[in-house]
Parts: structure tokens; sequence; C-alpha cells
């Protein structure tokens, strides 16, 4: 029975601690004063012994560094504003590949004017603007509204997805015993954080002095003022870590024609769902602990027990609805009476979706994570840790708020930190305890509301069921050929996808690669446009003319592909492409209620931002499989990673689309690649 608003669990002294337990007794790290006090007499309101409060209480956190979190982020060097001269160079050069010569003429006019003209303007208002605004960059606010404002829905169109991979030891992956691990770990990502503990996201060239304590010690003394520096004369890299604080206690609301971030650090509570039902208990006691891990199993077990059908009305249909249909649903909720339920999903540290189903095979795996069967999620939330009926788990999170590079740093403490120091193992022992402080949500559902969630679930389950997912490996080489062969894996990668294009599509199209700009203060991402005149002219000579060259000439060819492509790598990380800035300079003409120029009216504007090809790298030991829905209705989604000996991606696509066409374009484009480095002749 699930004991609503019920008194909290007790605490039993174990027969001997598990291995790697992080101590039965929640208490604060200082061992002394009010704060100490207060958490020993907040735990001895049970009437059960209590455990000594020797136990090593560094257990609460995930690591402690030696360098505060947030030491380097004042000093950080801010994004710089490009050229409008320097952008306009780079979008005619990413333009030619894919353009006929009497339209790259039209276009290439419209440019050039733009940048004489109006484009001046703007750019010397939006230089003015971002020096009054030095705490921040100057995309961040014009990228967060982009994402507020979209109206679409968010799920499949804007949130990704990742999966973790199973923990080494099998017996560790049934599905309470993964989640109660996966969930402790994350709360003590949070309380490493929220303690400015939480080591700096640091891009360390030399990766020696990541291991060196010494170097560590000496950057944390110097002033936060100047530490970036000290840093950076070393060929370290500190990364900027704003996005962090949306990670927990976070949800988007839906409002009309654009939405709202929502945080409260204050709350206490997890979310769990279950069936379409929902159940909040506190996580954290009044000082910031972390709940006994055996307690929190407990809470977990007795939802499961909750012997609950799927919803008849599921509310988290309606995230996945437009934006506006949603926000007026949402009103309706409110004014129906169910303020308080909805502020504890809004508030809750993070949504924990307990899944009752198992996994079938690696695309009902991603279909899981990137959009379910719609009843068990509540898309809003700034994440969800979503772990099948089998152990399976990942994550899918709300993108308006941060991107890839703080959501793959979670997921790595939270694999490492759960599979190396598990709170609970398959042969600790658990007494019963006293009934669960598990509140299990109410709604007041009217007609009207009841009506919107039918229809959102109708919406829903047409869209997903034109969606297709497919995973894709080449074995023959990984990372540590291309670089033997003196080439960048990144551009192999993306050159296979240009080939298999050419071949598919018969042209070579539109194409985003996210690059991250978290080197700056508010930095957000970049594209690198891997559709260039090189990758054209190779998949012309291994495509449409395959006989004519040579294989040296092919491989210079390659060779031509990979340089650009770096180069246009190393432009984008530095905040030096040209996506964000014309981007910025529309945003500002619009809302200065300037007449949008004609620059920017250019059909050749709009297709190169039509991503028919949407990539992105998902490198991480920690990480089975990633992606996102296409970005266009006739496109495609491509998650990939690199490693060592072999490559993969996982590939989302509308029905519309031969996904399995596409990925045989693929796999011919690895081999004509391989072939060339090996110096064989294409056949």
């Amino acid at each position: 029975m699930l004991c609503l608003k019920g008194s909290g669990g007790r605490f039993w002294r174990p027969q001997q601690p598990p291995r790697d337990w992080w101590g039965f007794l929640s208490l604060p790290r200082v061992g002394s004063g009010a704060g100490a006090g207060a958490a020993r007499d907040y735990w001895r309101s049970g009437d059960q012994q209590l455990v000594s409060s020797t136990w090593d209480l560094d257990h609460h956190y995930v690591h402690r560094s030696v360098i505060p979190t947030l030491h380097f982020q004042q000093s950080l060097p801010r994004l710089p504003v490009p050229n409008v001269e320097d952008s306009i160079k780079r979008y005619l050069a990413a333009q030619k590949p894919l353009l006929r010569e009497n339209e790259y003429r039209i276009t290439e006019k419209l440019a050039k004017d733009f940048k004489n003209g109006v484009g001046k303007k703007l750019q010397r208002h939006l230089v003015e603007l971002d020096k009054k605004n030095s705490h921040t960059s100057y995309i961040s606010g014009p990228w967060l509204d982009m994402y507020l404002s979209a109206r679409d829905p968010i799920v499949i169109n804007s949130n990704p997805f990742l999966i973790l991979k199973r923990d080494p030891q099998e017996s560790y992956n049934r599905q309470i015993m993964r989640a109660t691990n996966l969930v402790v770990s994350a709360m003590k990502f949070l309380n490493s954080l929220r303690n400015n503990i939480l080591e700096p996201d640091i891009y360390f060239v030399n990766p020696e002095w990541n291991k060196s304590k010494k170097f560590k010690r000496f950057l944390s003394f110097l002033p936060t003022s100047v530490s970036w520096y000290g840093a950076y004369f070393a060929e370290a890299y500190p990364l900027d870590m704003s996005q962090y604080v949306h990670l927990f206690n976070s949800s988007r609301i839906p409002k009309q024609d654009k939405d709202q971030l929502f945080s409260d650090p204050g709350a206490r509570h997890l979310l769990v769902m279950r069936n379409g039902h929902f159940y909040v208990f506190n996580i954290l006691d009044p000082i910031g602990n972390i709940l006994h891990p055996h307690e929190i199993r407990a809470h977990l077990i007795n939802i499961l027990q909750d012997k609950e059908t799927i919803a008849e009305y599921p509310l988290g249909y309606l995230t996945t609805e437009n934006r506006n249909t949603w926000a007026a649903a949402r009103e309706q909720l409110l004014k129906a009476g169910n303020e308080e339920s909805i502020y504890k999903i809004d508030s809750a540290i993070f949504c924990l979706c307990l899944d009752s189903f198992r996994i079938e095979e690696s695309s009902h795996l991603s279909h899981c994570m990137l959009h379910g069967y719609g009843y068990n999620r509540w898309f809003d939330k700034s994440f969800s840790l979503i772990v099948a009926a089998n152990g399976d788990a990942g994550i899918n999170f709300e993108h308006s708020w941060g991107d890839g590079i703080a959501v793959v740093r979670f997921l790595n403490e939270l694999y490492e930190n759960s599979t190396k120091h598990p709170a609970i193992e398959p042969r600790s022992t658990t007494a019963v305890l006293s009934p669960t402080n598990v509140e299990k949500l109410a709604f007041h559902l009217n007609d009207s509301i009841q009506t919107a969630v039918t229809i959102a679930r109708q919406k829903f389950d047409k869209k997903r069921h034109e969606l297709k997912v497919k995973p894709f490996e080449f074995r023959k080489f990984g990372k540590k050929y291309v670089i033997q062969e003196r080439m960048s894996p990144d551009a192999i990668f993306q050159l296979a996808c240009q080939l298999a294009a050419y071949r598919h599509f018969g042209k070579i199209v539109p194409t985003y690669e996210s690059c991250s700009t978290a080197g700056f203060k508010h930095g957000r991402t970049e594209a690198i446009r891997s559709a260039t005149i090189y990758a054209k002219q190779c998949a012309e000579a291994f495509i449409r003319d395959r006989k004519k060259h040579s294989v040296q000439e092919l491989r210079k060819l390659i060779n031509n592909c990979s340089k650009y492509h770096k180069f246009l790598q190393l432009e984008a990380s530095l905040g030096a492409g040209f996506d964000r800035h014309l981007f910025a300079l529309r945003y500002l003409a619009e809302s200065r209620g300037d007449p949008l120029p004609e620059f920017y009216q250019d059909p050749a504007y709009d297709y190169i931002n039509y991503n028919i090809i949407s990539t992105s790298t998902l490198n991480s030991p920690s990480i089975l499989l990633g992606g996102f829905g296409p970005v266009v209705p006739d496109g495609l989604g491509i998650g990939y990673h690199i490693c060592d000996y072999w490559v993969g991606c996982n590939v989302t696509a509308y029905a519309e689309t031969d996904l399995d066409e596409f990925l045989l374009c693929l796999e011919g484009s690895f081999n004509d690649i391989f072939d060339v480095c090996e110096g064989r002749p294409l056949q």
C-alpha cells in the first residue's frame, strides 16, 4: 500500500556494512556546530537504534575537487563577435557546393550588399550590446529565445537522448537496483555541484596535467580573476559551467508564443513516473543530506507494488503537444485545482521513469529513450532518467537550458560512480522498513482536459509510428587507424556521410555538425558545415567518376577533405563560424522591429538552414547509444561515436526517407574510403 504523506521511514543498524557503502546515516560534512546538531536531532526522531555517526561522510559526493567548481567562471574569455566580412566569406564558401552557378551569383550579390549595407549597421549595434552585457555571450540570450519560442512539440523535434552502457556486473542490472544506484549517484553529483567541489570541466592538451595534484592545487590558489590564464599557459582550457545550474530542479513551462524556464533549487523531492502515474518523495533532508539508499529502494519498491494499470488519462501526453496547445491545456489544469501537483512536477529534482516493459533490441531501446510510449514521460523536465524493466537506462533531456557537453559529463560521472561505488548491491540485506513517505499525486481532470489528453495521444502515436531508428556499425577501422593515416577521425566520418548522401540523394545536401563553444563564457554551440566544396569534389570522384581517378588521386582528395574539415572544426570551436553570428544579426533586426534584410529572404539562406543531415558526436566511455530526431521531415538525425577500432552511429528518419538504403550507402562509403587508404582501386 502507498502511504500518502505518511511518516518517514526509520533507519536500522545493518549486520555488516556492504562494500563501498557510504554509511548508514546521512549527516553533514562538518562534524560540529548547529548544522550537525540539527542533523542528529532530525534522525533521532525515529524510535529505532541509529547507526554511529563515524561513517565516511564523503560518500555524499561523487568526488571532492581540489579546484572549486566555478573557480574559472569569472575569468573565462568571452565569445568573440565575428566580423561581418569574415562571416559572409564563410557563408559563401558553405553555399558554393549547394547551389548552381546562377543561384550562387544571386546569393553572392545579396550577401555582399548585406555586408556593405544593413549588415554593418546591425553589426555595430550587436557589438555595442555585447559590450554592455559582459557577463554573458552575444548568442546566449538569442539562442535560448530561439528554443523557447519554437512551437513544435519538443519530443523528437528537440529533446535528445543518451543511453548508458549496462552495468558490467549483470546482477546489478535489475530495475530497482539499477534505478537506486543511479539515483544515489545523481544526488551525489548534485551535492558535489552545489557544494562547489565538483571537478571543473577542463580540456587538457597534456593528459598528465589532469593527473597532477600539485598542478591542480596550484590552480586552486590562483585568484578567480586570473585563474583561467594560469590554466591556459599550461595548455589546460577550462570550460563554461553556467548551464549546470539548470540541470536539477528545473522544467520548461509552456506559455503562449514563448515558454519559460523554471527552477526551484529549494525543492527536496524526486519525481517518479510509473504507468503514467506520478509519485514524489523527499530524497534530501532539510539540510541537504541524501536519503539512505536502502530507503530510496524501499520507496521505489513501494511504487512498483502500486498495482495501478496505465492511467486512463496520462497527463504526460500533454508534454508531447504543440507548445501553444499544451500551454492552453496547462492553464485549464491549474484552474481545475491542480496547482500543487503541477508545482511538485515542475520543481522536482529530476524525473525517474520506471518503465514496465523490457527492451527487445537496440532499435526498441532507442525508441524507448527518444520518445517511449508517451504516457510515462514528462518531456518538459530538464532531464528524465529512464530505467526499463530489464535495467537498460538512459536519459531524455530538454534542450533549451543546455547542450550535450554538460549532460555527457553528468552521465559519465553517473555511470562511473554507480558502477564503481554502488549504493546497494545484490548481497546487501535490508530490514523491512516502516511505511514509506511516498505521495501519489492526484489530479482533477474535467472533460476538456480529458479531451486534450486524448487528442495529444492520437497525435503522438501517429508521429512515433512514422519515425524509424536504426544503429549502424563499421568494424574495418576506427580512430586509431585514421590517426595512423594522419587524418582526422571526425573528418572521415563526416566525409562518409557526404558520400552516402551523394549516393542516396544524387547531390550534396545541407549538413549540420554541432560544435561546442563551451571554451567561452556562456558559450553554446556553433555549426560545422561539412558539406564543403572539397567533400563535393570527393563525392563526384568516388561516385560519378570513380573509374577516372587513380588511387593516389582519390587519396589526395580524402586528405584535402580532412585538412579543411579540421580547419572548420577549429574555427567553430573558437567561435569563428558564421551560423550563430548571422542568426544573432537577424534576431537583432527582428527584435528592433526593423524590416527583414533581403539577405535573409534569399531562398538559398533558407535552404542552407534546411539541414537534411544533422549530426552530433557522442563519444563517451559510458554511453552506448544516443541520438535525436531529424530536424526536417525528409532529413536524417545522426548521433555517432568513433571508437578506437570501429565506428558507429544511430540514425533516425521519418517514413518518407528510405533509411535502409541510406545505411547501405553509408556502408559503401566507408568501404570505399578504407579501400583507398589501403591502396586498393575502387571496384
